[in-house]
């Protein structure tokens, strides 16, 4: 699940979803519901990411406004068939996820 608006999400769905669904929560309803927050500026976009970002401004790249609200600090949920929430992992920062290994065992133990 993205945050993004639909028109943002064809070419990524050609691109590498398929064959996986990948919905869309533009008011961000699901990502309330399961208790995901903002965080604050400085906890986005810290010194890694001035560093980075200065890296690559000097690098020639252009910078653009972004559509979306960057402070999402998301997670990862698993849901069962049936939609019952199984499994939830909140963010502690913008890069921050589960392990694949995390992950596949969650799904081991899915109804």
């Amino acid at each position: 699940m993205t945050f993004t608006k639909q028109r943002n999400l064809r070419s990524y769905r050609r691109r590498f979803a398929d064959p996986l669904t990948v919905v869309t929560d533009p008011d961000l309803t699901f990502y309330n519901s399961m208790g995901f927050t903002r965080g604050s500026v400085w906890r986005v976009y810290g010194w890694r990411a001035i560093i980075t970002y200065a890296r690559l401004l000097g690098g020639g790249a252009r910078m653009t406004r972004s559509e979306e609200d960057t402070l999402q600090l998301g997670g990862n949920v698993l849901l069962a068939a049936d939609g019952q929430l199984v499994w939830r992992y909140h963010g502690a920062g913008p890069d921050d996820r589960p392990s694949f290994d995390e992950l596949r065992a969650a799904v081991a133990d899915l109804p």
